[in-house]
């Protein structure tokens, strides 16, 4: 009787052991899968629980293996390094934990098949123009989980810097109004977790890297949009962060090692200097407040050069991207983190995926030390990027200004001329994102006065120059931020994106004939740009302006087109003589935008201030 009594007491004592999940100590395993047939074929998973740290973990699955348990100075994680081999097949492993040679849990971590053709896939490129989006500012399309339990903040529509209620539902029931104005890509600012108190809609303070916010979605919904995206010849770029995370990140509570985030004896903010990392003569106590310096107190500044943050860091990248599908990242901040993690980061980011595309974010004027950062670039002190593209902030800073200017020797178009002729200090121009603003600075139509010629002119820049295009949403029915630089009034609803909206921009419904015009205009740029090979990755060769004209032609061996912006508001003719070199052979021109015709052989006269884009023949 003793003896059976006491084989009940210890197999019920195993059986609650191994599976009353009330009791089960690891509650979070990331990350939560992964796939066969990479080329990196090994996988750090972080483990969390309570006093964990004393585990042995074991599997028993075919083609896979423990090659290294690291365990930290914080007791709640383990850090275990898989290598799945090529004999390994998809299915669900199960890790069995052992604390003095007994079992005391068990967990299922999946294995996927990796998709056909995932490592060569083809990141966007010129032949895309990227429509950026703030998604809680663009549609509600689940007016359900605008408030979630659990989320510290609740929406409020009428603050504008409060959560709206936009979402992925509300995107990817306007797929075919962006697919029809001619957007070949998507980049959507953050929809990770972002749990912090206040001003959360914007999603640059992650709080958990492995989980859409609820308030957006869930993984599934983000999945689905980027597979009708595809299927709507649209391509998904996903805004990344790895310089910080949000204050109210889940690890914050309890950091896995004390060097997890820079630290200071008193809050630091980063300077902002970016010239730091290419002077030659600056001090190693300002690159390091550069660098480990705080962007915001609500920001903790995450350390890269703690080895096993960077990998989880590298290894959420590209999680995402075979779980998504995604055809490109914008990395937010880029000069930032650790300047060697970058390297390390873009380089295994390009040695899985050939061919994918990556753009960073470096917010400067100067071209020298954009050009920093992109992959080809020979730096004086050595410095070797795998990036392949940077944002073009230095002809962006241009832009405005060069249409706003009367136009003198050194005012006016040759703003523009001259810091498109400093394209040479890049490795590859041609791959630079172009764009007339962005969510964090005044809209367009703002920063050229609400001139809707001005404005013309410069989107028909942006969208025939070199480069890859990105218009912000709302910029095609002229959406603007007048007496305010603030980012809630920036990123303003756009309407029709919820059901009491009383103007609607994806039918025209109480639009003005103005943004009915700009949304046409727009959509016929963008359509014919879709189907010319010359802009998407022909040569340029431009001339100097003269007398408030700006012509460049863009050409390849199957097209030549001629760009002529005219700021005149009184007649001009064009003489086409200074042209020559480029007009050999050609007698004709046809205008993309009108469809008027042209006489090649004398002189133009033009429309005032507009923008001719002439086909040549």
């Amino acid at each position: 009787m003793i003896k059976h009594s006491l084989f009940v007491v210890l197999f019920l004592n195993t059986i609650f052991c191994l599976t009353t999940s009330g009791q089960q100590r690891i509650s979070r395993i990331e990350p939560p899968n992964w796939w066969t047939e990479m080329k990196n074929n090994s996988v750090e998973l972080l483990m969390y629980g309570n006093n964990i740290g004393d585990f042995n973990p074991s599997v028993n699955y075919d083609g896979l293996r423990i090659e290294r348990v690291i365990k930290v100075e914080n007791p709640n994680y383990l850090f275990v390094d898989l290598v799945i081999d090529e004999a390994a097949k998809p299915g669900k492993v199960q890790i069995d934990f052992f604390k003095d040679k007994k079992l005391v849990e068990s967990h299922t971590w999946e294995l996927w098949q990796r998709e056909a053709g995932s490592a060569q896939r083809e990141g966007f490129n010129n032949a895309d123009v990227l429509y950026l989006i703030t998604p809680d500012r663009f549609a509600n399309g689940d007016s359900s989980n605008d408030e979630v339990a659990g989320m510290k903040e609740k929406p409020n529509r009428s603050f504008k810097g409060g959560r709206h209620g936009g979402d992925i539902e509300g995107i990817r029931q306007h797929l075919d109004y962006i697919a029809r104005l001619g957007f070949t890509a998507i980049w959507l600012n953050p929809v990770l977790e972002n749990n912090m108190a206040e001003y959360s809609y914007h999603g640059y303070s992650t709080t958990d890297f492995y989980k859409v916010d609820p308030r957006f979605g869930t993984n599934d919904s983000y999945r689905q949009l980027a597979q009708e995206a595809k299927a709507n010849d649209v391509k998904l770029i996903m805004d990344m962060i790895v310089n910080h995370c949000g204050l109210e990140h889940w690890w914050m509570k309890d950091l896995p090692a004390s060097d997890w985030i820079n630290s200071w004896d008193t809050y630091t903010q980063t300077n902002h200097r970016k010239t730091l990392l290419q002077d030659p003569y600056a001090s190693e106590y300002d690159k390091k407040i550069l660098s480990d310096g705080w962007f915001v107190p609500t920001m903790p500044d995450l350390n890269q050069r703690n080895e096993l943050l960077a990998n989880y860091l590298t290894q959420n990248a590209i999680w995402w991207i075979e779980y998504l599908g995604l055809a490109g990242i914008r990395m937010d901040t880029y000069p930032y983190p650790d300047i060697h993690y970058m390297t390390e980061w873009t380089r295994r980011i390009m040695e899985e995926y050939p061919y994918f595309n990556v753009v960073g974010e470096e917010w400067f004027e100067n071209p020298a030390i954009v050009a920093y950062w992109q992959r080809g670039k020979n730096n004086p002190n050595g410095y070797t990027s795998y990036l392949p593209g940077v944002m073009d902030f230095p002809v962006e800073m241009q832009l405005a200004k060069a249409l706003n200017a009367k136009e003198e020797w050194k005012a006016g178009w040759i703003n523009l001329y001259e810091m498109l002729a400093l394209d040479f200090v890049y490795p590859n121009p041609e791959n630079l994102v172009t764009f007339p603003d962005n969510h964090d600075m005044s809209r367009f139509f703002t920063q050229v006065n609400e001139d809707f010629n001005l404005f013309k002119l410069g989107l028909t820049f942006i969208l025939t120059t070199r480069g890859v295009p990105q218009i912000y949403y709302g910029t095609e029915i002229l959406m603007k931020n007048p007496g305010t630089t603030d980012h809630g009034i920036i990123r303003s609803d756009f309407p029709g994106g919820w059901a009491a909206d009383t103007v609607n921009a994806f039918t025209g419904e109480g639009l003005t004939s103005q943004q009915k015009e700009a949304t046409i205009f727009l959509k016929k740029l963008l359509q014919w740009r879709k189907n010319t090979s010359a802009v998407q990755t022909g040569k340029l060769t431009h001339f100097e302006p003269k007398d408030g004209v700006y012509v460049y032609f863009r050409y390849d061996e199957q097209q030549k087109v001629m760009v002529i912006l005219n700021k005149n508001e009184s007649p001009y003719s064009l003489k086409l003589n200074r042209f020559a070199e480029m007009l050999k052979g050609v007698t004709s021109g046809k205008d993309a935008l009108s469809g008027l015709t042209f006489d090649m052989s004398r002189a133009i006269d033009l429309p005032l201030k507009s923008p001719l884009i002439l086909e040549l023949h």
